[in-house]
């Protein structure tokens, strides 16, 4: 049976993807267009051994999907609004302190 995810669990789910740039990566370059795991390895320069731990990620957030076309498999955003949220994720204007005032920035990265 599927189950709806909570507003909450979509966001949380998504920030998940997000948070690595590989991910990001994969998101955007199946908005622009369905692809073969093959392809988007060869494209992004990484294994496919990498491309498919991140695709199950991708795919365990509930962002793509896995579509069988006959005994190869190609993958896509889920839904289409997601490509529209990444357009407005990359289109949005973040303001980031110069100082790096968060006192966890050098040790974690995070800022």
């Amino acid at each position: 049976m599927l189950n709806l995810a909570t507003e909450v669990e979509v966001l949380a789910r998504f920030g998940r993807a997000l948070a690595d740039p590989i991910r990001c990566q994969l998101l955007l370059a199946l908005h622009e267009a369905p692809a073969h795991p093959a392809d988007l390895a060869d494209r992004m320069g990484i294994s496919r051994t990498r491309l498919s731990n991140h695709l199950a990620c991708l795919r365990d957030c509930g962002l793509v999907v896995a579509v069988p076309v006959g005994r190869r498999t190609r993958y896509e955003l889920s839904d289409a609004r997601l490509g529209h949220a990444l357009d407005d994720l990359r289109s949005a204007v973040v303001a980031v302190e110069a100082d790096r005032s968060c006192p966890d920035a050098a040790d974690k990265d995070c800022c």
